[in-house]
This record gives structure tokens, sequence and C-alpha cells, in this order.
């Protein structure tokens, strides 16, 4: 077999390619994720004089653990994916998954031989960074041209920027349990605070009772829930309780759609968790915390919604805005709650599957790698990357994710995650 390394195109290989370079169009970079989200000017600058690579089959395209510098996007022919237990599938530009690269990130984590004779475009991962994506405005919003006519969306915004917007604030436990622990308070003083709201106190408890953080004898007491779970994780639980009791409102639509955000937080939460146990590169307790805020900039504009009058605005009006809403409602509400800067991005790059702001894994990337699980345990796969081609996964240390792998990572979470619905739900 041979590798790109040091043969860059069929004019080098060992034998006769059936595929010619051809110059790339805007309509099949319009195709790829994510370059296709670049502004109009980028990719017309970006397809300026591009042109395909083709290669021979049974050709090295890269190899696991290798350095990467660029990411690739198959055109033509089909192409074997192996990871590093030996698991393999294909990829022919058929799939879905043809439209996003074969691998990204700052390694391979998968080893990829063409099947056939292959026609691949290389992307510079220099152009694969988020600086050249459109950058996000933080805490502003702007409605979008062709959104200029949802008035629901004008209204929140106008709202919005103008600071008459009730944004929600974290629950008076929640507050206090933090204060504490920054002014290096024991158990006995949290515990304290936790007892004068039963109802969080019996929820600790039935927390510290689920598979998280199940131990050899069931606990009964308030005491012994904060004692078995720490106190840096009775805080985030206690935030994470609290966030539940922002997700409510008496409309039945926006009940819907906040019950359904709420389980999704939920389930994205819990699998971080799973994944920060397995990996051991983030707290398990962060990661869980770090899921359930991952929607948070949602509950405002749904709140607001639920305050206007129903010829207002249509479900559609509702579905179009949110992907606008989330991330900078998201940084302005875990900005006023007082969240450090790492979880601020959360809400901003949750959704980016090729967010990749830092060098090691953080708390964006859990997310990220977990809302990927969560999507595929709901078999909504159609749209999805392959988990490799994610640059979350490349920073995984002594870990490598594949389709099997991810199943088990589901199914290790499945009964964590019914479990976890009923100790947050009331």
């Amino acid at each position: 077999m041979m590798g790109l390394k040091n043969d860059t195109s069929c004019a080098t290989a060992l034998h006769a390619c059936g595929l010619v370079a051809e110059n790339i169009s805007m309509d099949t970079v319009k195709k790829l994720f994510p370059i296709r989200n670049y502004d109009i000017e980028k990719l017309v600058a970006f397809t300026s004089d591009l042109k395909s690579e083709v290669f021979p089959k049974q050709t090295t395209l890269f190899h696991l653990g290798d350095t990467a510098d660029s990411a690739l996007y198959l055109l033509k022919g089909t192409v074997t994916l192996s990871d590093e237990s030996g698991n393999t599938y294909e990829i022919d530009p058929k799939s879905p998954k043809a439209r996003f690269p074969l691998s990204s990130g700052s390694k391979y984590t998968i080893t990829a031989i063409s099947k056939t004779d292959v026609s691949v475009l290389r992307v510079s991962q220099k152009i694969m960074s988020p600086k050249y994506a459109p950058l996000s405005l933080f805490s502003t919003l702007v409605i979008p041209d062709e959104l200029a006519g949802n008035y629901l969306l004008s209204g929140f915004i106008h709202h919005y920027n103008n600071e008459e917007l009730n944004i929600p604030s974290l629950p008076d436990i929640a507050i206090k349990v933090r204060n504490a622990m920054q002014n290096e308070a024991g158990v006995a003083d949290v515990v304290k605070i936790i007892q004068h709201d039963p109802v969080f106190s019996a929820k600790l408890i039935g927390l510290a009772n689920c598979p998280l953080y199940r131990g050899v004898n069931p606990v009964k007491s308030c005491l012994e829930a904060v004692s078995r779970i720490g106190l840096n994780a009775t805080r985030n639980l206690v935030i994470s309780l609290s966030i539940n009791r922002i997700f409510k409102t008496d409309s039945p639509l926006i009940k819907k759609y906040l019950n359904e955000i709420w389980k999704e937080s939920l389930s994205i939460s819990i699998i971080s968790f799973v994944l920060a146990s397995i990996t051991k590169q983030a707290n398990p307790e962060e990661a869980l915390l770090a899921g359930l805020v991952s929607n948070i900039g949602i509950v405002p504009f749904l709140s607001f919604a639920a305050n206007c009058p129903k010829e207002y605005y249509t479900e559609s009006d509702i579905e179009l805005a949110l992907p606008y809403i989330k991330g900078p409602v998201g940084y302005k509400v875990l900005s006023d709650w007082g969240f450090t800067q790492e979880h601020l991005e959360i809400p901003l790059y949750a959704d980016d599957w090729y967010q990749n702001n830092s060098q090691e894994l953080n708390l964006t990337d859990i997310v990220v790698l977990s809302r990927l699980h969560n999507k595929i345990g709901q078999k909504k796969t159609a749209d999805l990357p392959i988990i490799s081609s994610v640059p979350a996964a490349s920073k995984l240390k002594n870990f490598s994710l594949s389709p099997e792998l991810s199943l088990n990572i589901l199914h290790e979470a499945k009964q964590q995650i019914s479990d976890a619905l009923k100790a947050f739900s009331d």
C-alpha cells in the first residue's frame, strides 16, 4: 500500500488510476459541511483554481494517529475506514456521511484506504478553523435577512437588545450553595442550606442513589447524600436541579418545546458524564452541568413566546428562530449567572461539529461529542458526520471513538438517562 505522504496524485502511483483531477465547482462545495456555511466571498476565493486529487485503489489516504494538516472530502469512489479496534465501514459519495470530512482535527482518529479509485477534495486545517467560519457575536442578536418577517423573533430581539427582557435568575438555593462553597464551607454547612428546601433535599438523595453515584448501601439523608457525592458535585447538581425549575410555562405549545429541550439537555448531560468518566480528561460532574446548560439560551425565548398572543407566531416561526437564539442568549444567561468563560462558550459552539477552539479537550468538546451521540441514539444519523471526522474526537487521549464503541456508550448511558429523568423530574 502507498500513502499520501510520498505520493500526492495518480501520476506517481504504482498502477493506473481511472479518474482524473477536476476543477471543484461552487455547487460541489455548497454540499459540504462545514465549509458550505462560509459567506459567499470566502467560498468564491476558496474555490478559485481548486482541483480534486485522485488516487488508485488500495491507497492509504491517511493513517490513524498521524498528525493532520488537512481534511479530506470524498467526491468519487469508495473508501474503507478502520478504527483502533479494527472495526471497518465504508463511505461512498451517495452516503450522507460523504458531505462531511473523512476526518478532521489535529490528528487522524481512523485509517482511510481507498477501496476503489477515488477523487477527494483536500482542505487545509487552517481553512477549517473557526476563525474562517462566521464569527459568533456572543451575546448580541441580529435578525438574518431571511427571517426579517418573523415577528416573534423581531419582537424578542427588540426586547433583548434594549434589556427589557426578563432573563431568568438562578434560584436562591443554588446561589447560596455556590457562595458557601466559595467561602470554603464544609459538608455540614452545605447540608443546612439544602435542607431548607425539602424538594431539593429529596431529589439530591434520589440522585445519590441513582447509577451515577450508587454505592453499596442506599443513602437515606441529605448528609449521607452530600458525603457520598462530594461538595463540588453537590454544588453542580444543585445548580442542575435549579435549572429544571426554569423550564416551566402554562402554555401547552411552549410546554411541549420546553419538555423536549429539557429531556434533550438531560440526555446530553448524562452522556457527557459517561464520556468524561470513561476518558478521564474532564470532571464528570462538570461535564454533566455543561450538558444541561448547552440549551439554556432557548428558555428566555420560549418564555417570551409564551407571553405573546397565539396569533402572533406559528410553530415554524419558533423552529426557524431557535438556531439564532440559543448561542448568544445562552452566553448572556450564563454570564449573568457568573459561570466561567469555559461554560459561556458551550451554548455558542455546542451545535458546531467542527468547533476547535482549544488544543486540549474541553467541556465544549465533551458536549459536542455527547450531542452527536445523542442524535445517533435517536437514529437521526442521515445528516450527521462520522464520529472520527469531528475535531473533538481527535483530542481524546488513549481512547478512540468508533460507531461500535459509541453504541456501547449509549447502552451504558441509557439506564442512567432513564433514572436521571425520574430523579430530576417533579
